[in-house]
């Protein structure tokens, strides 16, 4: 099985699981009734049949391995009298995947679905015509454009179309206007917490531009497809949860830099005189400094970025006037494109010398930058003076030459203590154990020999009878014998 079917299959559970936990919060709030019910369905019997006509092997592991386009319906009902209730309206999330694609094993990429199969979709899904239904239709390989800005002309029917997004998290959309906000929470998958950690995990991705500029929180929502509000709530948590990292909005958007901490570590060590000669002098300390130098900064180069962005964008349509002007055989048409490109050319031209100045700007308030983060760090170290420090040397040296006194006075107070505990006569009980230990032969050839009987042979017999008697104690050897 490809792996783009796991791809899928993984697509349709986190989109059902997601969509399930949405759907107990929304009844009661969202959706009317005091009774409810939720409904499975899916297609795996057309799954399993299009396996079998195209004959693929082990179809229980595929089954296992490809979406089977489940269906969950919630539907609410109002009580009537005792026993009757009334169906106010129901939910359905949807998953549409092409099965006749995965079963065939085909190569390349699924493709999208289609207005016609979207449409083909939601009439199976729509049953009484008179009540709401609000369907969340989740394609895993994503819609075609058509499918996308097509509104469905149902009775009744509000659809919402999910699909997942290539950078992560999930784009929920609408052909209608008059869709409440509350529908389009509903059917996103993604809970928000999870949204705001997504967020915190591209500004940590993105930790460098914090170092030479600043991340734009406007910036950020459009290339994650997120909401600006959220996008800044995950801003403020991540600047409160690193201390040099600041927000500031003053100039209209939103920027996030990397500034100076410890403000309050810097005020404190001041006296009351330095503190009035401060207020009046209008003087500010280094972290305030350092801070509005990086939001300067950090205005500075989203300026810069954006002006990229047009250069960018200019150089494309230079090269797509340039591209035109060979096709063309028309002199008139070509004169036209070449005054156009030159004119662009001026343009980018002038862009560049801006972004240029920019950079340079920003370059110079990086070094102030530089150099107040140096002051203020080597301010609050508070290391000690020459004279604290030669002192601590000496003092130092001192207890080193006691300690190696002591430690070689210990040593021969240790070695007398040995010369009087062992004595000479001890010392030689000890060599007579070490004599004895080398002539005793060991007790398992002693337990041999006397387990096995010794042959007496004829040369043993003789060898036996030609030794000397043994000399009793106090006879005294006869030097002749020799």
């Amino acid at each position: 099985m490809k792996r783009n079917a796991q791809e899928a299959l993984r697509i349709e559970t986190e989109f059902l699981a997601g969509v399930e936990a949405n759907f107990e919060d929304a009844k009661g709030r969202y959706f009317r009734g005091s009774v409810w019910q939720i409904v499975r369905d899916d297609d795996v019997e057309t799954l399993r049949a299009a396996l079998a006509t195209n004959r693929r092997s082990e179809p229980r592991k595929l089954l296992k391995q490809t979406p089977h386009n489940r269906r969950m319906t919630l539907q609410g009902f109002e009580r009537r009298w005792w026993f009757a209730k009334r169906r106010t309206g129901q939910a359905t999330a949807s998953v549409l995947a092409p099965l006749d694609h995965y079963a065939k094993d085909e190569a390349g990429e699924a493709p999208p679905v289609d207005l016609g199969e979207l449409q083909d979709h939601v009439r199976k899904i729509v049953g009484d015509a008179k009540v709401p239904h609000v369907i969340g239709v989740c394609s895993p390989t994503g819609f075609t454009d058509e499918a996308r800005q097509t509104r469905l002309d149902l009775p009744n029917v509000t659809l919402v179309l999910v699909e997942p997004n290539a950078g992560g998290g999930w784009r929920v959309t609408t052909a209608a206007e008059d869709v409440p906000d509350y529908v389009h929470r509903v059917f996103d998958p993604e809970a928000a917490n999870q949204k705001i950690e997504r967020v915190r995990a591209v500004i940590a991705e993105r930790g460098a531009d914090l170092l030479t500029g600043g991340l734009s929180v406007s910036a950020i929502a459009r290339q994650m497809d997120l909401p600006e509000p959220l996008v800044r709530d995950a801003a403020a948590q991540a600047a409160a949860a690193d201390p040099e990292l600041q927000l500031s909005g003053d100039s209209g958007e939103v920027l996030l830099f990397r500034g100076a901490s410890a403000v309050k570590q810097e005020r404190g060590g001041m006296d009351m005189f330095e503190r009035i000669k401060r207020l009046f002098s209008g003087d500010v300390g280094d972290a305030q400094k350092i801070n509005a130098l990086a939001q300067r900064r950090a205005s500075l180069a989203q300026r810069r970025d954006r002006i990229y962005e047009d250069i960018g964008g200019l150089e494309k349509k230079e090269t797509e006037l340039l591209e035109e002007g060979k096709r063309t055989s028309s002199q008139i048409a070509r004169r036209r494109m070449a005054a156009q490109l030159a004119q662009l050319r001026r343009d980018i031209a002038r862009q560049n010398t801006t972004a240029n100045m920019l950079n340079q700007q920003i370059n110079i308030l990086s070094t102030d930058i530089h150099n107040l983060t140096l002051i203020q760090q080597g301010q609050a170290a508070e290391l000690p003076t020459t004279e604290a420090l030669t002192e601590n040397a000496v003092k130092a040296e001192e207890m080193l030459e006691t300690l190696s006194a002591d430690a070689e006075l210990v040593g021969g107070l240790a070695t007398g203590m040995t010369d009087t505990i062992t004595s000479d006569e001890e010392l030689a009980i000890l060599k007579e154990f070490e004599q004895a230990d080398e002539a005793a032969p060991p007790a398992a050839a002693r337990a041999s020999e006397s387990a096995t009987p010794r042959e007496t042979t004829p040369d043993a017999v003789d060898e036996e009878a030609e030794e000397p008697p043994t000399r009793q104690r106090g006879e005294k050897a006869d030097p002749e014998a020799n």
